[in-house]
């Protein structure tokens, strides 16, 4: 049985004092040497384990192939008795096939037929491709020279038996799947899935079965879209509901979250205003660090410890909670379920836009990659307008010095795909 993992301390999240703007590289560095892995390890089945993370290194009990076999339906033989020119090989009585292997031997001069997947017989070394070569029931024909070994798989070529198989962390594909099937691993050692909760807040925001809202009020967004995207990170999404901006109802929302999930998320009253109950609640009950991220959209993200329980706290436009669950959240619970700090891959196109920016944040902004290989941006850059986050495949990159960007200037792009979206 594998020890707990130890919970994170309440400081974690902590910035150095006097410290109000923190730009993108430095807040992802800290959250990288503040977090560690915080699940347990269970054994499941391999055929189930299509994207959890693999927690302990699987060997092979068997190598691959198995035996030396063909590749090929032809016929084998000994190398050594082949010359240059026309050969006439006997063929020895019996057929190698795959799942009936030939159980005598071939003699020194002599070829057998041969079918694909088929144990090598003993005195066959070399195979024939049948298309190469003419036969009837007695006599195979064809011309040499042939290369020693031709048209057969080794033993252990692939894989040798109590070789490593896969690396920890990485998050099994149905190419591990079949991996682990071929050499008979059947179950194997994973992280618990991560529980990830995802709590709603603000007067304004109504579920979405309900109907005729006020002018005031706005149906939930971003509930919906974190569930999903964090979903598709392959985590148990646990569905916190919705909370008035009211201390009590809040409190006791995370009271009851904190006690059933690994992770708590939240959207909307993360800054300092006054109506911001989730900054309260986690500096009253908890930890917390109101990071002030030099970065649009997404300022601040509020990241805490609430009874042992991380929080993320991100804000509640829609474009700005989606920012920071793909730039922030998303490495912070990898790194929590196991799998380790992830990083999107990123390449550069030419822009097919001009912008004026000021300098001193980076800048994320919603972006279509064309056939064209080159990069439109949304034309609102407006944190509320969730179109654009439809309209979009991707999102370019602007560095924080960078004032001003020219049409055909390469800037970076992070596709959609690689953020696990």
């Amino acid at each position: 049985m594998s020890l707990k993992p130890p919970k994170l301390t309440n400081d974690c999240f902590a910035l150095p004092r006097g410290v109000a703007w923190i730009p993108v590289d430095e807040a992802l560095n800290r959250l990288k040497k503040s977090l560690h892995r915080i699940t347990e390890i269970e054994k499941i089945p391999t055929n189930v384990a299509e994207g959890r993370i693999l927690a302990i290194s699987p060997t092979a009990t068997r190598s691959s192939p198995p035996m030396s076999n063909s590749a090929v339906d032809g016929f084998g033989f000994a190398h050594s008795c082949i010359e240059s020119g026309p050969q006439n090989l006997p063929l020895t009585k019996g057929i190698a096939a795959a799942g009936l292997p030939y159980e005598g031997k071939v003699k020194l001069g002599s070829a057998i037929k041969i079918l694909t997947g088929a144990i090598l017989p003993s005195g066959v070394d070399t195979v024939i491709l049948a298309e190469d070569t003419n036969s009837d029931d007695n006599t195979v024909a064809f011309n040499g020279p042939i290369k020693l070994g031709s048209n057969t798989r080794l033993k252990g070529e692939d894989i040798q038996k109590g070789n490593k198989l896969i690396d920890l962390g990485i998050p099994i594909r149905s190419t591990e799947i079949g991996l682990l099937n071929s050499v008979g691993i059947f179950s194997i050692s994973v992280y618990k899935k991560l529980k990830v909760g995802i709590l709603s807040t603000g007067n304004e925001i109504i579920y979405n079965s309900q109907s005729n809202p006020l002018p005031h009020q706005i149906f939930d967004a971003n509930k919906p879209m974190l569930s999903t995207i964090v979903k598709k990170w392959g985590f148990e999404v646990i569905d916190l509901g919705h909370a008035d901006d009211n201390e009590e109802t809040l409190l006791k929302k995370m009271d009851s979250a904190s006690k059933k999930v690994d992770v708590i998320i939240t959207s909307g009253g993360a800054s300092a205003g006054q109506e911001d109950y989730i900054s309260k609640i986690m500096n009253n009950y908890g930890s917390i660090s109101s990071w002030r991220v030099a970065i649009k959209p997404g300022r601040p993200i509020a990241m805490g410890i609430f009874k042992g329980t991380p929080v993320f706290g991100l804000p509640g436009n829609p474009v700005a909670a989606f920012v920071c669950s793909v730039i922030f959240v998303r490495p912070a619970l990898y790194c929590l379920s196991g799998a380790g700090w992830v990083e999107p891959h990123t390449f550069w196109v030419p822009a097919n836009f001009t912008k004026h920016k000021k300098p001193g944040r980076q800048e994320l902004l919603r972006a279509n990659l064309t056939q064209e290989n080159s990069v439109n941006i949304f034309k609102s850059e407006g944190s509320g307008r969730i179109s654009g986050l439809s309209w979009a495949n991707g999102l370019v990159d602007l560095p924080s010095g960078l004032t001003k960007v020219d049409r055909g200037d390469l800037v970076k792009f992070i596709p959609y795909s690689s953020l696990g979206i």
